[in-house]
């Protein structure tokens, strides 16, 4: 597939469906590309729609059948987009929030492989129903180790605003969760003694809570 050089054939990219409840279109939305009028569409959208369609099918939709709708807050990001937010952040600008392309390539460059050669793609996603019943300090981990022990992530970021996660998909996954709220820094990677094994006893009952607690509001 030539990159979207058209509305219409923007159009068309935007209708390719990824899963069972994912279009390509549901990734393509940037604050960056919006308020800097850049075009956030992928030099390579065949690797983009095999990365994200990986994304989509092995996580995004396992999460979504099991705690309910996920809000997506960002995902695709062109060199472009992405190398401007870089530079925006490098600057001290707030609101930019990207590390290099290099750093990106496999994660929000979906159209790019990394160092490695590798495939991947990462989705910026929060799931309201379970921010909604778990607010509490350190919450996000019984998220996080529910991911770790029902599915093939390679690595997630969670962020302080509504348990928001970087969710990322990779051909060789590296099995690492880190945070940028309490308790922040790495909570397991491979080597660590707790990257083995069932973390049960961290989210059992989370699901029968997010119901009742859904059912209150």
């Amino acid at each position: 597939m030539r990159k979207p050089d058209s509305v219409s054939a923007l159009a068309d990219f935007g209708r390719v469906r990824l899963s069972k409840s994912f279009f390509m279109r549901d990734f393509l939305f940037s604050d960056i590309a919006a308020v800097h009028g850049l075009n956030n569409v992928p030099d390579d959208p065949d690797l983009a729609i095999a990365a994200g369609s990986r994304l989509c099918e092995q996580l995004l939709e396992p999460l979504q059948e099991r705690f309910g709708r996920i809000a997506v807050r960002s995902a695709f990001r062109s060199c472009e987009v992405n190398g401007l937010g870089n530079e925006m952040q490098a600057a001290g600008k707030s609101g930019y929030n990207c590390a290099s392309n290099e750093a990106n390539f496999a994660g929000h460059i979906w159209d790019r492989r990394d160092a490695k050669g590798r495939m991947g793609a990462t989705a910026c996603v929060v799931i309201p129903a379970f921010w909604d019943t778990f607010q509490a300090e350190g919450d996000w981990r019984k998220l996080a180790w529910w991911i770790h022990d029902h599915l093939p992530y390679s690595s997630l970021y969670f962020f302080p605003k509504f348990w928001a996660v970087n969710i990322t998909w990779c051909e060789e996954p590296e099995r690492r969760i880190d945070s940028y709220t309490y308790p922040k820094g790495c909570l397991t990677k491979v080597g660590m003694p707790n990257n083995c094994g069932s973390h049960e006893q961290d989210w059992a009952g989370i699901e029968g809570a997010m119901v009742r607690g859904f059912g209150g509001h």
